[in-house]
């Protein structure tokens, strides 16, 4: 689709580039560092997209970029943008739809259809297709794409981009281009902290003595006098964000005037988004007054929001986060602290990549205000090395690798549509054209094994796919739990408060060391049982046909708080019920919504059930879990 637009904006070199092949009716992928301006070129697709009446797509990882990009784009383009995540859906049928990315792949396996209208679709975050747990999604998103959709793929490096685009011009058989950008609008400066010295030269720590801590006060004090405020201080744990916060209690940031305008804005705030008795935004009402804050996923999505908007108004002077705030959430600092370079990735603890680091890295330096960022790391050399962190800090990022893991749902997705023939699928991955043939042929050894399972347990007959897959396959990570309890009857014979009981326990994961509550309620007790032996049975095919990783367990440590909730119990007393933090609850709670959703929208599953969910999912959704409600008060 050629697009012709008369732009009055003046834009960067690898902006115009990119608006140039966009305007000519190419698909591009845009590789350019955090903060560069990549979203300018979103807004251009969706500007001219909207003169031409061509709909748009623009899909995001994370639930909270997406309610972001609704909010921004909703100040320039009105009534003209919708959203659908999975737990909300606002103007559901707009010009320019948000949505998350596994929402954009269920529609184009389940209902084709419904995108006929949209002619473009922006992947932000295109490279979170080398995420482990989620990078399928991307990787289907992009086989399965319709032919009259063309892509603008967004990132920050992609070393092996012209690879990647090359991938994708073999699939759809057409042109992409790439559009690389290397050059940081705002440099940025190194600093690194270790025996409590502050050094520009990362060898220089070789000579530091290392005998005394690293102090906190010392480096805040050292940035303050630099005058490196605001600061975004990166944490890799939730508690570390809150000690760590509570460590600079008594410094105060703010002059008399900037504590009197961010006292009445974070209780109005507050107020508004009805969290005056909030144990954690009582917490946090004395170190706001500072110009202090943390904020991480532990915390109610209302709190996060409530102090989004205190930073962004420019009070906050620092924050203590986790790094989903460097992900696409437009909240630039004068400086960056990174608490130490090493996370969990999965299950273990690993050094930093450098990918990850320049997303978080990214956020200081303001452009238009700045004219450097200051990226200050605090290195403990007991528990990294010097070679190790110059290779995170100044080695190429990581290249972009296929994390292919085909569903149980995309199999018979694809079965119903291709029969045998869905082994043809698999040589158009991003999997088989960067893989050796051993890592080819035992991708595909797993997906002839899933459907020899699915065969086996009665998805699948000769007919095509039976009642039960048809079940199964709209419920995407949860197939075989859900559709063994439905052709068992179970699900129908369950009641409101047993539908929400198995949702939140199939979407539930727990934390190490994490215990069940010990006095569950007795159906409580019945329906874990049912799903143990389920499970056990699943477990079983699974190893029977060596296939691997195995589905996820059903795990019932929410069970308790879910039935207080389904009781209309207030969510401050809910959590007597679990050792769940706040935030996490309300996650669960929208993704246990999300699942019903699923269930619900089979084709097979009665009117009776239907309703029981639906009433569900009303009781459920209410108060702090909806979201709906958060983005309509913001």
């Amino acid at each position: 689709m050629i697009l012709e637009y008369n732009d009055p904006m003046i834009y960067d070199k690898f902006q115009q580039e990119a608006i140039d092949h966009i305007n000519q009716g190419y698909s591009v992928i845009v590789s350019a560092p955090t903060g560069a301006g990549k979203t300018a070129i979103a807004e251009h697709v969706i500007s001219t997209s909207l003169e031409k009446k061509i709909g748009v797509i623009y899909t995001a990882p994370i639930k909270a970029l997406s309610n972001q990009k609704f909010r921004d784009f909703q100040g320039s383009f009105k009534d003209n943008i919708g959203i659908l995540t999975g737990d909300v859906s606002l103007n559901p049928f707009a010009p320019v739809l948000i949505m998350t990315t596994e929402i954009f792949r269920n529609k184009i396996l389940d209902e084709p259809e419904s995108l006929k209208r949209y002619s473009w679709v922006i992947f932000d975050e295109i490279h979170y297709i080398d995420n482990p747990e989620r990078g399928t999604v991307w990787e289907e998103s992009l086989i399965f794409l319709p032919k009259y959709m063309n892509i603008l793929g967004l990132s920050a490096t992609i070393p092996n981009i012209k690879q990647f685009a090359s991938w994708i011009e073999s699939v759809h058989n057409k042109p992409v281009k790439t559009v690389i950008e290397e050059k940081r609008p705002v440099p940025l400066h190194f600093f690194f902290q270790a025996g409590n010295e502050i050094v520009d030269k990362i060898d220089r720590l070789r000579r530091t003595k290392f005998s005394k801590p690293s102090k906190l006060y010392e480096l805040i004090n050292y940035l303050r006098n630099q005058e490196g405020l605001p600061c975004i201080y990166f944490v890799f744990g939730r508690r570390r964000a809150e000690e760590l916060a509570s460590e600079l209690a008594n410094t105060n940031f703010l002059n008399k005037d900037e504590k009197i305008k961010i006292t009445e804005l974070y209780t109005s705030l507050c107020e508004r988004f009805n969290l005056k008795t909030d144990r954690t935004a009582q917490d946090l009402y004395q170190l706001v007054q500072q110009g202090i804050a943390y904020h991480h996923a532990g915390m109610l999505p209302t709190l996060k929001e409530v102090i989004e908007r205190l930073f962004t108004s420019k009070l906050i002077k620092v924050i203590f986060t986790t790094e989903t705030f460097a992900l696409g959430i437009n909240m630039p600092s004068r400086s960056v602290i990174f608490d130490g370079l090493r996370k969990f990735y999965g299950r273990y603890m690993r050094n930093l990549k450098t990918r990850d680091f320049y997303q978080m890295a990214g956020r200081a330096g303001r452009r238009g205000i700045d004219t450097e960022g200051f990226v200050y790391s605090r290195i403990n050399l007991q528990r990294i090395r010097i070679d190790e962190a110059k290779r995170i800090i100044y080695g190429p990022a990581e290249e972009v690798k296929s994390q292919l893991n085909t569903s149980y749902a995309t199999i018979l997705n694809l079965y119903e549509k291709y029969k045998d023939e869905l082994f043809k699928v698999y040589p158009l991955s991003l999997h088989y054209f960067q893989s050796r043939k051993n890592e080819q042929k035992e991708a595909l050894r797993l997906i002839e094994a899933k459907l020899k399972l699915l065969k086996d347990w009665g998805h699948i007959d000769g007919e095509g796919l039976t009642q039960k897959g048809l079940f199964a396959k709209t419920t995407y990570g949860y197939e075989l739990i859900l559709s063994e309890l439905y052709d068992q009857q179970i699900l129908e014979q369950l009641d409101e408060f047993g539908l929400g009981i198995v949702a939140a326990a199939v979407v539930f994961e727990p934390r190490k060391n994490q215990r069940i509550p010990s006095s569950l309620s007795k159906p409580t007790h019945k329906i874990k049982k049912i799903c143990e032996e389920v499970y056990d049975k699943i477990k079983h095919k699974e190893q029977r046909f060596h296939i691997y990783p195995f589905s996820k367990i059903p795990y019932f440590h929410m069970s308790m708080a879910m039935e207080a909730w389904l009781r209309g119990t207030t969510f401050d007393k809910i959590l007597r019920f679990s050792d769940t933090d706040e935030g996490e609850v309300v996650r669960y709670f929208r993704m246990s919504v999300q699942v019903l959703r699923e269930i619900s929208e089979a084709k097979v599953v009665s009117y009776l059930l239907k309703d029981k969910i639906k009433e569900t999912i009303r009781v459920i959704n209410r108060d702090v879990v909806d979201a709906e409600k958060q983005l309509r008060e913001g």
